[in-house]
């Protein structure tokens, strides 16, 4: 595998660049930005994605877009082998202008291992592009997963959403938040969804599933967790876990 750098490979004559890095356990990346969209990839370990916009989790079997010209923080849960690509935006429009999780087959994983290890220069027309073609025809058809927390542009709004993230709490009502903002009920509903694009109840949501899952990869118990998001025990906590994933809580831990 060859260490490469994202701004190092800006410019090369190719659509598709295969990149890839080994971090330390709690390892910051700070704020940056890429001309290329990139697709990041943990192999091992699990990355937490910030932006002006929201935030973003990628746990084992998913990878995080990054849209060119978005600027971005990274935060390294364990050690992380980062297996990423950097895409042209006309090489894979589908992916779009806004960050999203996506879902990261078998094969795609071994595709976006494979492209760390191809010359920056690949020959387009032999294997290496057929595989760089097959890597982007995977990407295009692979689910979008709905982990997202995004963040409001309301100042005070904003600060409480930041806030809760600090410590969330699943029992967090639309009265409290509304009351804390000098707000009526219906005010602030309609400002948070106009706001975040989601519901109130499905940001919370979204918010204590993004703590959590970092949590789970460094091993912590499912029912420590449980009681530190605001539910009454592992039962419930694993029930909305696996109504929101597909799966419990516990393919998540290390």
């Amino acid at each position: 595998m060859q260490h490469r750098h994202p701004e190092d490979h800006e410019n090369v004559a190719r659509p598709v660049v295969g990149i890839g890095n080994d971090y330390p356990s709690s390892f910051e990346l700070a704020e940056h930005q890429h001309r290329r969209g990139q697709l990041l990839y943990a192999a091992n370990g699990v990355v937490a994605v910030s932006t002006p916009e929201g935030a973003w989790v990628a746990p084992p079997e998913r990878a995080v877009w990054i849209p060119g010209g978005t600027p971005h923080a990274v935060r390294m849960v364990g050690a992380v082998q980062t297996r990423s690509v950097l895409i042209e935006p006309a090489a894979c429009p589908t992916l779009g202008p806004s960050c999203r999780v996506i879902a990261v087959s078998p094969l795609l994983r071994q595709l976006l291992v494979s492209a760390a290890d191809i010359p920056v220069s690949y020959d387009e027309a032999g294997r290496d592009g057929l595989v760089m073609r097959l890597l982007i025809a995977e990407i295009n058809q692979a689910p979008v997963i709905p982990i997202a927390v995004p963040f409001p542009r309301h100042p005070a709004l904003a600060a409480r959403c930041h806030a809760f993230l600090e410590r969330p709490q699943a029992t967090a009502t639309i009265d409290q938040w509304a009351d804390a903002l000098a707000m009526n009920r219906r005010r602030f509903t309609r400002l948070f969804r106009r706001e975040t694009g989601m519901s109130f109840a499905g940001w919370r949501q979204q918010a204590c599933l993004s703590v959590a899952l970092p949590k789970l990869a460094a091993g912590e118990p499912i029912t420590t967790i449980a009681l530190d998001l605001g539910y009454d025990g592992p039962s419930s906590f694993s029930t909305m876990f696996k109504r929101a994933l597909g799966v419990s809580p516990s393919l998540y831990r290390r």
